[in-house]
């Protein structure tokens, strides 16, 4: 049954009257279907119409005609419509009888013949002023538009553009008399293409007096005839179909497109538009709910190009495929919109007055940036002036344009900026590079001390940084060759210590120079994060591409890509039992090795679903308490990757960590940030993460989900604030950023039969991505600056590099009701030359509203943080009273003296403007992180240190190990090579009751310019072997034989190993032995207390009790040689000293009568007693007490591990 409508008669008498209207000079239009029947109906309005086809309608059609896309009339579809030519066509659905919508419908107008080619004038604008003086004359113009610009001269408007008028002014008083004004400019000449027109300029008569006079002489306005441009000749020709009215595109009438779109996890992409492609894009279409198209008029040539675009999906260009036939089918699937990424951040830059610089930007994503922006110190710099798109040139540079520069690039998908680089600029003649060393404290040996408090001597370094160097003058995003300050001239001391003159260089002059380059690595294990299990032979990717692969023990070692900007690596278990984990590791970019643990969290077991049905997976990890979070999944949502709907059996394996479990802390995921909408790199707060794996029960292919919900109970959620902030979000595998997925909204459920509870629910996709997670934007941030030592006198000179620092950003628990166990964020950065900036949330109004967990590794080893009980030391701990009293600082073994010292709890307050003591560290708002990292070592900082009593180095030529610069070319350098580090260690075994140092004293043996001095000292006390009391092991490190640096000739190191106490050499190791007999000259060796070689050239193994790495970083060619000798293999490595295994020497010492002195003190109580006759006297007193010596307890050095087997890192 139909219900017409008054307007349903103009439709009806349009079309009745068709014929004889085009007797008298009118003619039909095109077909038009710009809408569809989804919605609230189908829209065929003439508005719309014209919008998409300006060129295909008249001004005022005389009549419409309506039909379905199934060619039935309006009239016959028994539907409510509505018509009228001058608004177009509609029909609601909401009219329809119950049950019924509307159908498509296409319509077409009736128009005067010939004016949907010719086009149509537009009406005349309003005449222009009269510009005419008193008593004279003007002319006033009026003009209109063609509605049509087409390339055909034939089809042009007929007619003019412009009409005037002549006006006159005002009558002039008789007494009046004035001069014109200069003439104005030419009004802008209206003619379109190959048209004319006018333009006219005016003067005006000014008055100078109201007595009796004579008026301005002459016209007022001035008209001239203008042309417009040539039209554009159109040059398109086609070789199927005929060329449109704008010449970019062929159309086919004959001809129809019909086709699908999906979505990136395979499912129908409703509302997808295509876009013609071209210079000026059309759109032709949205896909309809189903993801399908129906395109018209297109020709399939093989040239004509769509564009098809989807939100939260990257655009896709497509050509519409060459086809005879008369429909022809087009199916396209679009992949994920990536994200914009910086690949190549601004270098710092160092330049004098005059000289020229250039950053660069290099973002990468989907679609690509569109625009580049660069800031000089936050302030935006002018694009037209400067000329810059992701390169920035700046020329003859003053002291004004010194500071940060950074880039912002856009583009539709969102922005991100780039890290700042830091431009400085010198005067022509100030020194690049300061040449006054700056103080250096290094630490002499024990029996030498200075004075009578301090065995410390000041050896001067030179300040780190890069200095301007000789530069060519090419513009350049990366300088050819780095120039860093460094040592230029050394000179030679002797110190004098007790009974013996110790050798050293001491730096005295600096310079700019050619910097050392080093490559970055990063090395570790890869572990379960309950047990330690490691994952064996796992592979490793970086951008989607496997880089390496962990060894049985789980560990890894890679070098850092140049130009790394992020690390990140998936680490992917083969076996299955480890969840893949993404991890942001943080590395030295100037170089050096850094030391990882990652901890993978276990997958759960498979849970059998029914694809029928509906499906319930709760997301919880903590016993007897209720879950955060539920996923539910509605019956038949499961589909295949090609997108085809799956039914059967599921196979789900659904991993959740826990934030409420703090031991899971060091297994999340990537570094929880996320870019912002002003590209900025912003932290989130987690309420826990989950890992899906859905398959296929039988075939075991992987499945998508779609219209999946996540139910958070709000009641888990005891920040108020943050239930509106609550989003939903995915991880990017390649960037390790987290993308916002969905938004969460509030709604009452019962939670079985149990109370009704507020739950918080969103809806997800399970596609490509199988990492989730539930966060919200936390703008509360700080950074908290931490050092680490390499002992606890917590001196600048002795801060070490490369130390891996973490924080635990534990749940707010004062004023919160809250589980104060429960963690919200983890973060890892490296020291520096300066220490570490850690961010951290924090607040001002409660000093306690959130809390801390921080520790530090390095090379594997825990650094102990400092002591809080019995008691709080302020100079220790780095924090000044009464600042240190809101930060409740607390080692971990405050409570417990059995638990490790290697973390410390405190408060994160917000630092406040308005205290002074505030000001100064270790806590910084977000916005000062440039005071953080450049804050002086008297600023506040908590610190970590090395256990290090049991430990001593001394070289010659100093050389810090974190700064390839300070090498030197000298004979006397620890290590010959800055690019190649050759580390040496031999294992000794130490019969008797006590654990004792053991020294290593290390001169030239073979090379003439070196033969008899000293390179260096290693003092290192033994190890008790904890199943042997009367055993007790070392590793000794001494200098490596080979070439010096002039790499002329080699030396073999003459190495003199002498344990202290009243010791006798039992056995050196066959296989050494004999290598050190044929491998002459052979070292004497008459002295039963000490062992004397030269040493080996050849990298010896385990079987010489020998262990030899060589590495392009110091330290970690020395954990690794110190793991393998631990270990007592070639290739393995322990914490653990293994004290029968790989053995180079042996020796057995007694306990000293109390009143028997070691050589050592021997030659600090004789100053003036050699070495020599202090062996003898030591000799003869042996020879007079015999082989007795009475057996003392022994005492452990300290309760550093309170755990029954005793370790110690390999570093």
């Amino acid at each position: 049954m139909s219900y017409p409508s008054v307007r349903s008669l103009l439709l009806i008498i349009g079309a009745a009257s068709c014929i004889k209207a085009q007797v008298d000079g009118f003619e039909w239009s095109t077909w038009f279907n710009v809408d569809h029947p989804e919605g609230q109906g189908d829209y065929e309005q003439l508005d719309a119409i014209r919008f998409y086809f300006p060129e295909r309608v008249c001004g005022r059609p005389k009549a419409l005609e309506a039909r379905t896309t199934d060619w039935l009339p309006a009239s016959s579809t028994g539907e409510r419509v509505h018509a009228d030519p001058v608004l177009g066509f509609w029909c609601v659905n909401s009219e329809q009888p119950a049950g019924h919508n509307c159908s498509n419908y296409a319509v077409r107008f009736l128009c005067p013949k010939g004016a949907s080619a010719q086009g149509g004038w537009g009406p005349w604008s309003g005449w222009t002023p009269c510009s005419a003086q008193c008593g004279q004359s003007a002319v006033q113009v009026r003009s209109r538009s063609c509605s049509l610009l087409t390339h055909h001269k034939e089809q042009q408007c007929i007619g003019s553009t412009m009409e005037s008028r002549t006006c006159k002014g005002v009558p002039c008083p008789v007494s009046a008399r004035g001069e014109w004004s200069p003439w104005s400019e030419w009004t802008p000449c209206s003619a379109q293409c190959d048209q004319v027109a006018g333009q006219v300029r005016l003067r005006r008569c000014s008055l100078h007096s109201q007595h009796k006079g004579q008026q301005c002489i002459g016209p007022a306005t001035e008209k001239m005839t203008c042309k417009g441009p040539p039209c554009p000749v159109c040059v398109l020709q086609c070789a199927m179909g005929k060329v449109n009215a704008e010449c970019d595109a062929c159309m086919c009438e004959d001809r129809l497109l019909l086709g699908s779109v999906r979505s990136a996890g395979g499912l129908p992409a409703p509302g997808a538009a295509l876009i013609l492609s071209g210079p000026t894009p059309k759109l032709l279409t949205l896909a309809d709910h189903n993801g399908h198209f129906r395109i018209p008029g297109l020709c399939p040539d093989g040239n004509t190009t769509l564009t098809v675009r989807l939100k939260k999906h990257a655009p896709l260009s497509v050509a519409v495929p060459h086809s005879t036939k008369h429909t022809s089918v087009l199916h396209v699937r679009l992949n994920r919109a990536e994200k914009l990424q910086v690949l190549t951040n601004p270098e710092h830059k160092v330049r004098r007055e005059g000289q020229t610089a250039a950053f660069c930007c290099k973002v990468g994503g989907t679609p690509e940036p569109d625009q580049y922006q660069w800031f000089h110190n936050g302030s935006l710099l002018d694009r037209k002036r400067l000329k810059y798109g992701d390169m920035l040139v700046l020329r003859n540079l003053g002291p004004e344009q010194a500071g940060e520069y950074y880039c912002r690039a856009s583009s539709e998908a969102g922005a991100i900026k780039s890290k700042p680089a830091v431009l400085t600029v010198i005067g022509h003649k100030t020194p690049s590079c300061n040449p006054k060393p700056e103080s250096h404290l290094i630490r002499l040996p024990n029996d030498c001390h200075q004075n009578e408090s301090s065995s410390y001597y000041d050896v001067g370094k030179c300040p780190v940084g890069a200095c301007a160097g000789q530069l060519d003058k090419g513009i350049r995003c990366k300088d050819p060759i780095a120039y860093c300050c460094g040592v230029s001239k050394m000179e030679k001391r002797q110190i004098s210590c007790q009974g013996y003159e110790l050798p050293i260089m001491v730096v005295s002059q600096c310079d700019c120079q050619k910097c050392v380059e080093t490559k970055a690595t990063v090395r570790g294990r890869v572990v379960a994060a309950d047990n330690g299990e490691p994952m064996r032979f796992g592979h490793i990717f970086m951008n989607g591409v496997r880089i390496s692969r962990t060894g049985y023990k789980g560990t890894f070692s890679l070098q850092v890509p140049p130009d790394t900007e992020r690390l990140v690596l998936t680490f992917v278990d083969h076996m299955n039992k480890f969840i893949n984990t993404t991890k942001v590791l943080p590395f030295n970019k100037k170089g050096g090795a850094v030391y990882y643990e990652v901890k993978l969290l276990r997958k759960k077991a498979p849970v059998t679903l029914l694809s029928s049905e509906t499906n319930t997976l709760q997301l919880g990890e903590v016993e007897a308490q209720d879950p955060i979070a539920e996923i539910e999944i509605p019956p038949n949502a499961f589909y295949r990757e090609s997108g085809e709907v799956y039914n059967g059996k599921v196979k789900a394996s659904v991993t959740f960590l826990d934030p409420r479990d703090v031991s899971t802390a060091d297994a999340a995921q990537s570094d929880l940030n996320f870019i912002g909408e002003e590209g900025d790199t912003l932290p989130l707060r987690t309420y826990g993460m989950f890992s899906v794996d859905f398959r296929d029960e039988e075939a075991g292919e992987p499945l998508n989900a779609g219209e999946v919900k996540v139910l958070l109970d709000s009641a888990q959620v005891k920040m108020t604030e943050h239930l509106s902030a609550m989003k939903l979000w995915s991880l990017n595998p390649e960037t390790g950023l987290w993308e916002e997925e969905g938004n969460f909204r509030a709604e009452k459920r019962r939670r079985g039969k149990r109370e009704e509870r507020t739950f918080l629910v969103g809806n997800m996709e399970i596609r490509e991505r199988r990492l989730f997670n539930l966060d919200v934007p936390e703008n509360r941030r700080c950074y908290m600056k931490v050092r680490a030592f390499r002992g606890d006198r917590f001196m600048s000179s002795d801060q070490v590099e490369g130390v891996v620092v973490s924080l635990i950003n534990m749940e707010p628990s004062a004023g919160y009701s809250s589980n104060p166990r429960t963690w919200g964020r983890f973060d890892s950065v490296v020291t520096g030359p300066n220490g570490a900036c850690l961010p951290a949330f924090c607040d001002e109004e409660k000093v306690d509203a959130y809390t801390a967990y921080v520790m530090a590794n390095l090379g594997g080893e825990e650094l102990e943080a400092v002591a809080s009980s019995p008691r709080l030391s302020p100079s220790s701990i780095g924090v000044p009273q009464p600042y240190l009293s809101k930060f409740n600082y607390r080692r971990t073994d405050h409570e417990d003296p059995k638990v490790k010292k290697t973390a410390f709890h405190v408060n994160l307050p917000k630092p406040s403007p308005n205290v002074a003591e505030e000001s100064n560290g270790p806590m910084y708002s977000f916005d000062s992180l440039k005071d953080c990292e450049e804050a002086p070592f008297s600023a506040g900082h908590f610190r970590f240190y090395r256990v290090e009593g049991d430990r001593y180095d001394y070289n010659t030529v100093p050389f810090n190990e974190d700064d390839t610069m300070s090498w030197t070319e000298d004979y006397l350098s620890w290590w010959p090579k800055p690019m190649e580090y050759r580390a040496c260690y031999i294992k000794v075994k130490i019969n008797g009751p006590h654990e004792i140092n053991v020294r290593s004293r290390n001169m030239g043996g073979t090379h003439p310019k070196t033969v008899g001095q000293l390179y260096g000292i290693r003092d290192t006390r033994s190890i008790r072997d904890m199943d042997q009391p009367r055993v007790s092991t070392v590793c000794l490190e001494f200098k490596c034989g080979g070439m010096l640096y002039d790499q002329d000739r080699v030396d073999r190191t003459l190495v003199k190993v002498i344990p202290q106490g009243s010791c006798k050499r039992d056995s050196v190791g066959s296989m050494l032995q004999e290598y050190l007999v044929n491998h002459l000259p052979l070292a004497v060796n008459n002295d039963t207390n000490e062992f004397t070689m030269l040493a080996p050239l050849d990298p010896l193994g385990h079987n010489y009790g020998i262990y030899t790495v060589t590495d392009q970083d110091p330290r970690t060619a020395k954990e690794i040689a110190l793991g393998r000798c631990f270990d007592g293999t070639s290739d393995g490595t322990s914490r653990v000293m293994k004290s029968n295994d790989g053995l180079a020497l042996t020796f057995t010492c007694a306990d000293r009568e109390a009143t028997r002195q070691s050589i050592f003190q021997t030659l600090q109580n004789s100053p003036g007693q050699s070495l020599v006759s202090a062996v003898k006297e030591a000799k003869r007193n042996r020879r007079q007490r015999g082989s007795a010596a009475a057996v003392r307890s022994s005492s452990r050095r300290s309760n550093q591990n309170p755990l029954p087997n005793r370790s110690r890192a390999a570093g």
